[in-house]
């Protein structure tokens, strides 16, 4: 039987006894999925990718730590989402944008996408994404847990330290800003 039609728990195991062939079969499965989780926070494909591998690292490092093979996928992705928030909120202290500029920026956006029709389900998706990316950052990133990763409200909190209360009107309060930067936009 080959690598590539064992199942995860079998390659896991296989990681655990430092097999270097199970675990770039485990690499090749998830990389694509954890590098999309990182871009989506840090928003810079270097960064992204530097998250990655630290987290494959970080994983196959302390897979004794893993009490249950079957959760692999989700408890990388948790390495994943840790890292990148903690190496967005690093980055990010020394980087001073004027509100101004960000403004400016979606005006831009948001003209470029009246400027075609909008019709098209991926147009939309496209501009809401662009949009999601121009709020607050606490906002974002509780959006992006929420809607795309699926992460519910008390995973969200211990992820971002925010209590389960704080956490439900975090992502109402993002809901509502996105809301009202799409209205102009498209009519929701």
């Amino acid at each position: 039987m080959t690598l590539t039609t064992k199942n995860i728990e079998e390659l896991v195991e296989l990681c655990r006894a430092r097999n270097q062939f199970a675990q770039l079969e485990v690499y090749n499965r998830y990389y694509k999925a954890m590098y999309n989780v990182a871009f989506r926070i840090v928003k810079d494909s270097f960064e992204a990718e530097d998250v990655m591998q630290d987290a494959f690292l970080t994983a196959f490092s302390k897979l004794d730590s893993l009490k249950d093979t079957v959760t692999f996928g989700s408890w990388l992705k948790r390495i994943v989402i840790n890292n990148s928030i903690y190496r967005f909120n690093k980055n990010s202290k020394y980087q001073n944008v004027p509100f101004e500029h960000v403004m400016h920026k979606v005006e831009d956006d948001v003209h470029q996408g009246l400027d075609s029709d909008t019709s098209s389900s991926s147009d939309k998706a496209k501009l809401v994404l662009n949009t999601l990316n121009q709020l607050k950052d606490n906002y974002r990133i509780a959006l992006t847990l929420h809607l795309i990763e699926g992460y519910d409200y008390e995973e969200i909190g211990d992820i971002m330290n925010l209590s389960y209360a704080n956490c439900r009107t975090t992502i109402s309060r993002a809901k509502e800003s996105l809301r009202k930067k799409l209205k102009p936009i498209v009519n929701y």
